[in-house]
């Protein structure tokens, strides 16, 4: 099957509306299609697996007619794709590009699959992958809902605003979870398909977006937004366009340093950008000085490298996310060019992940770190919780000395012992979120003890004394140590004011 290239035909409303009403009498819907495949398939079919799917769907009726055609690839006869498609007819449906004629059976034209959150399912239609189509993907090519997709929408903060803009809409995936929290979303693409496909799916699911096209920012100039999302062509490496969706044709990170620089301008006072985004890392020198070198003055940011990728493993994945095997005379082509420029210019690392912006009046607060182990808790709470504890720290009217702390129930103390002499001593202590990101933070006897006390009863600057006196130490010194590990602990949620001192 060829891939099918150039702006595909636009659904008509009639057409959205029938597609619609098939789909919802079918119940081709997120929890329709766990339901009929049950579990183990449907995360066989999430691994790539789609034998488990096929043989489950045989006897799911229309139902299993659609995820044959939309999710497994399969060519399903003209009765049973007529009979799926209800009062869609099925020239208009090979009109359109939906579907293409295989003899005398039907296949999808276009990947259509359903995506949903706790309280909502819609579909998603962008184009076939490469495992579908049998072949490597055309440059044009619009991304279904990924790994990458699916990150960003559990880091995004859902708290209500007045606007969205999601840059690079794709799909249209961060603009329909938008459309949940924002009272109006913009969406943007460079690409026309891009914006004929996300307009297919705002319209098949009954969202209104404002759709504009345009490279970066051009399309929104001189527009503020209370909130911007954006899954950006982030893969660095050489200038050049392979893929739309993946390549912005700047060299190196210079597409996540544009995004990073530019973004904070088009936010309204409070506003918050949330992306993400690639860096190198760059032999000599230090990924973090390189990230924080791109913010413009007056922003806040939360970076949080969440993996780093040597360059033969990250080009081997990128060859193979794109359908082209490494060991092919054109993958190995692509490979040398692309591990040339890497060495060309000492990249020793590629990171990736999420960053949280803010536009702030006050003295900004910047902070990189790794968040590299595992952990299941989205992003998105936590985003915005690090920001409201970094308006409390700098607040004027925040004293720590005089607070009250309590360290939450969800926050351990882990002692390591080591056999010694006399039995056993401690030689690590380890403070351990187990929600969120699960930070985790190196604490001494001295440090632990303080915590021990922070139990909403005394101010932190009573305890310190307290501290200072049992332990012969000289309170300034220890008020000294101590106040750089309690903004640490507060921004990271590990220590908190307690109620009388957070209203």
């Amino acid at each position: 099957m060829r891939a099918v290239t150039g702006t595909p035909p636009r659904f008509s409303d009639d057409f959205c509306a029938r597609l619609r009403d098939a789909f919802l009498a079918a119940r081709y819907d997120a929890d329709g299609v766990l339901g009929a495949l049950g579990p183990p398939a449907h995360s066989a079919l999430g691994r790539g697996e789609p034998e488990p799917a096929f043989r489950a769907s045989r006897d799911a009726g229309t139902l299993g007619t659609l995820v044959r055609l939309f999710l497994l690839g399969g060519a399903e006869s003209r009765a049973e794709t007529a009979a799926a498609l209800g009062s869609v007819p099925l020239d208009d449906a090979v009109a359109t590009g939906l579907l293409r004629a295989d003899g005398e059976r039907f296949r999808a034209g276009l990947d259509v699959r359903p995506h949903g959150d706790e309280d909502t399912s819609w579909w998603i239609v962008s184009d076939l992958d490469s495992d579908v189509l049998g072949e490597p993907v055309p440059v044009e090519h619009v991304l279904g809902v990924g790994h990458a997709s699916l990150s960003l929408v559990r880091a995004t903060s859902r708290r209500p605003v007045g606007s969205v803009l999601d840059l690079g809409t794709g799909n249209g995936v961060q603009a329909l979870h938008a459309g949940r929290h924002a009272a109006s979303v913009t969406a943007t693409d460079v690409s026309e398909r891009a914006l004929a496909l996300a307009d297919t799916t705002f319209r098949l699911n009954e969202v209104e977006v404002e759709l504009r096209r345009g490279e970066w920012f051009a399309p929104v100039a001189r527009r503020r937004f209370d909130q911007i999302v954006c899954n950006p062509p982030f893969v660095v490496g050489p200038a050049r366009v392979d893929y739309v969706y993946r390549d912005s044709g700047l060299a190196g990170d210079d597409a996540s340093a544009l995004v990073i620089r530019q973004l904070p301008g088009f936010l309204t006072p409070g506003g918050v950008g949330q992306l993400l985004a690639s860096w190198l890392h760059i032999r000599g020198q230090d990924w973090a000085d390189r990230v924080s070198g791109w913010l413009p003055g007056g922003t806040d940011a939360w970076v949080v490298q969440r993996d780093v990728a040597d360059p033969g493993l990250y080009v081997g994945t990128w060859l193979r996310d794109a359908g082209i095997d490494p060991r092919s005379p054109e993958g190995r082509a692509k490979s040398a060019a692309w591990l040339d420029w890497f060495a060309a210019n000492e990249v020793e690392g590629i990171g990736f992940g999420f960053v949280t912006l803010r536009r702030t009046d006050a003295t900004p607060t910047v902070v990189c770190e790794d968040l590299r182990q595992a952990f299941d808790d989205p992003l998105g709470e936590e985003s915005a919780a690090w920001l409201d504890r970094v308006d409390w720290l700098r607040s004027p009217g925040t004293d720590l000395l005089g607070t009250t702390f309590t360290v939450p129930s969800s926050v351990l103390l882990e002692r390591i012992d080591a056999p010694a002499e006399e039995g056993w001593a401690s030689s690590a202590l380890r403070l351990h979120r187990t929600d969120g990101p699960g930070w985790t933070h190196e604490l001494d006897e001295l440090a632990a003890a303080l915590l021990a006390g922070c139990r909403g009863a005394l101010p932190l600057g009573d305890l310190l004394e307290l501290l200072a006196f049992a332990h012969g130490e000289p309170v300034e010194e220890l008020t000294a140590t101590a106040l750089p590990m309690v903004r640490e602990l507060v921004r990271h949620g590990m220590l908190l004011p307690s109620g009388a001192d957070r209203r």
